[in-house]
């Protein structure tokens, strides 16, 4: 398996041109981000990544994670990992500085985040977990939740999971059973919880469950569900630990991929009761918990991302290594595979996807900063709309296409990628989780059709994809003749997003399951061309720098950012109009068949 190197380079340049990270620098509380300080963290995280976290991830795999005597074992090293990881003060970057944070930009954490994804996807899943319960406690909790259990969350001495799913229900949240019952001013917890992630481990002396609950009496469904803070182990009003709480790992689930991670099937309340804390209002614990799940959505896109850098470092080295048959033009025999056109067409569509991927997390990270620190309302609600709108299109379409990458990682090794020991079958597993993540893909589809396109009648998806075209034209009018292809490109499949979104406005009102069999294709169609609109603003500013960029961005860097963006223009923005055709022209034919006739 090849070692995993950071792409500082890349990652700095998306963070300035693309994420705009100069200017979030210069909002509110986050003056600390200057780009020498910028500079030494990339430089810092993807030291402790590739030399710490990095080489862990085989034996990760090959080990597994595993419950012994009611005790969760991690991999060898997985702990010491976590421990520098701790020290080092890495799950505080983005958090607050009055409760124990760094202070720092969302848009770097994310990029921080890429790079323990990359090193190690299982790994990487429990502090993910982690910073969405610091949300959603920070949101949503009481003054003494904040102060008992954050700070320590902050510094990730604890960690944090999430706990929606049971056994009978699955994606359907409100058919749960686990109950709460009042006991004064705390309630006992009794249920079943599974697909925990890191639902317990050897890292860290408490962990703390949000979990959701229906109390005794209230509404059925979703109306009747309330959230609850449940620790693993009982916190003394003085800080201190008590005794182990009535919760625990009951097994561990038997996997495709992510074997590193323990995914628990927690049981609570086998006793007494295991003790929770409501946190926010009886019976809103979907709002409180969707806090959590939207900042989940986010880093389960960055880690689709952060699984295709990784395919994609581990092919791009295979292919200049691995010599075999004659180079086409010239005749000369046992080249590098690299030679051959149609290795360098699936590089090329790994390469193009991943940036792709990149410019779309950063930027929509980005717009949480602007969102949350812009002094100005109006800048703060346009900022928050795009985020809304994008995040369910990061978590889906970087996940589908997370998986793409690492799957012509396979085939770009040929037989050997169907071999265990070479490592890219390994990224193809651990990959295929993330679209089912938070949401299954298509959830996340149905969400961006009726929550974010039905439900105001269209208004930030218009305001969003005509900006993207206005940036278009402007792309389009670049001498550099590679940008302004791009341009063009992107400016056509803005056109057919636009008429997608009106075919969505106009359908769903009156068949909203014809709306839906169609959800899926029309979040392709926006997240390729959102990408592709990022790409050609990447390409834009590459060509203004020509070989004079910042952070080492020379003359053939810059030149390889065009072509690369020209690829994703010609190879992926084309399929925008047969996208669209799916959706406007292909009739009913998803709910055509009668249930016996399939």
């Amino acid at each position: 398996m090849t070692d995993y190197r950071a792409p500082v380079q890349d990652m700095r340049f998306v963070l300035d041109h693309v994420a705009g990270l100069p200017g979030i620098a210069a909002l509110p509380g986050y003056e600390e981000a200057t780009g020498d300080l910028v500079d030494a963290v990339l430089d810092e995280a993807g030291r402790l990544a590739g030399e710490v976290i990095g080489p862990l991830n085989r034996r990760g795999d090959e080990e597994g994670s595993v419950l012994e005597n009611g005790v969760v074992r991690t991999p060898a090293g997985f702990r010491d990992a976590y421990l520098k990881f701790v020290e080092g003060g890495w799950n505080s970057v983005p958090f607050d500085p009055e409760i124990g944070g760094q202070g720092l930009p969302w848009a770097l954490s994310t990029a921080v985040s890429e790079m323990w994804g990359a090193a190690n996807t299982s790994w990487a899943l429990c502090p993910m977990l982690t910073v969405g319960a610091i949300e959603a406690i920070g949101a949503h909790g009481t003054a003494e939740q904040k102060a008992r259990y954050l700070p320590k969350l902050v510094t990730g001495e604890w960690t944090g999971t999430m706990n929606l799913t049971e056994p009978h229900a699955g994606s359907d949240v409100g058919a749960l059973r686990t109950k709460a019952v009042r006991d004064g001013d705390r309630f006992r917890i009794h249920g079943q919880k599974i697909f925990i992630t890191f639902g317990d481990q050897d890292y860290t002396e408490n962990v703390i469950h949000l979990v959701l609950a229906r109390i005794e009496g209230g509404p059925p469904g979703v109306k009747g569900i309330s959230l609850f803070l449940v620790p693993k182990v009982l916190v003394n009003d003085d800080g201190s630990l008590g005794p182990r709480n009535d919760l625990r790992p009951v097994s561990l689930e038997h996997k495709l991929g992510i074997h590193g991670s323990p995914t628990c099937v927690m049981a609570y309340g086998e006793n007494d009761g295991a003790v929770g804390y409501l946190i926010g209002e009886e019976n809103n614990g979907m709002a409180c918990m969707f806090t959590m799940m939207n900042n989940a959505r986010l880093n389960v896109g960055v880690a689709g991302l952060a699984t295709a850098e990784r395919a994609w470092q581990q092919a791009r080295a295979f292919a200049m290594e691995r010599t075999q048959g004659r180079d086409i033009a010239t005749g000369e025999p046992n080249v590098p595979i690299v030679r051959h056109p149609d290795v360098r067409r699936m590089l090329m569509d790994m390469k193009a996807k991943t940036e792709g991927m990149r410019a779309l997390c950063y930027y929509t990270a980005g717009r949480m900063d602007v969102a949350k620190r812009h002094p100005d309302a109006e800048v703060r609600a346009a900022a928050q709309s795009d985020l809304d709108l994008l995040i369910p299109v990061v978590k889906a379409w970087c996940t589908d296409t997370g998986c793409d990458v690492a799957f012509t990682g396979v085939q770009v090794h040929g037989g050997m990628g169907f071999i265990e020991e070479t490592g890219a079958a390994q990224h193809m597993r651990d990959a295929r989780i993330h679209p089912i993540y938070e949401g299954t893909n298509g959830i996340q589809a149905n969400d961006l059709m009726g929550r974010k396109i039905l439900r105001d009648g269209g208004e930030s998806a218009r305001a969003f994809i005509a900006g993207m075209a206005a940036d278009a034209a402007a792309v389009a009018g670049s001498d550099n003749p590679d940008v302004a292809a791009t341009g063009t490109a992107l400016a056509a499949s803005a056109r057919a997003l636009e008429q997608a979104t009106e075919w969505m406005l106009a359908t769903g009102p009156a068949d909203i399951c014809k709306a839906s069999a169609h959800a899926v294709p029309y979040l392709t169609l926006f997240g390729n061309t959102a990408a592709g609109w990022l790409m050609g603003k990447a390409a834009a500013a590459a060509a203004a720098q020509g070989g004079n960029g910042a952070n080492g961005a020379g003359a053939a860097w810059c030149a390889a950012k065009i072509k690369t963006a020209r690829f994703y223009a010609d190879h992926i923005l084309s399929r925008s109009g047969g996208l669209l055709a799916s959706i406007a022209d292909s009739g009913d034919t998803v709910m055509a068949l009668a249930e016996d006739q399939f």
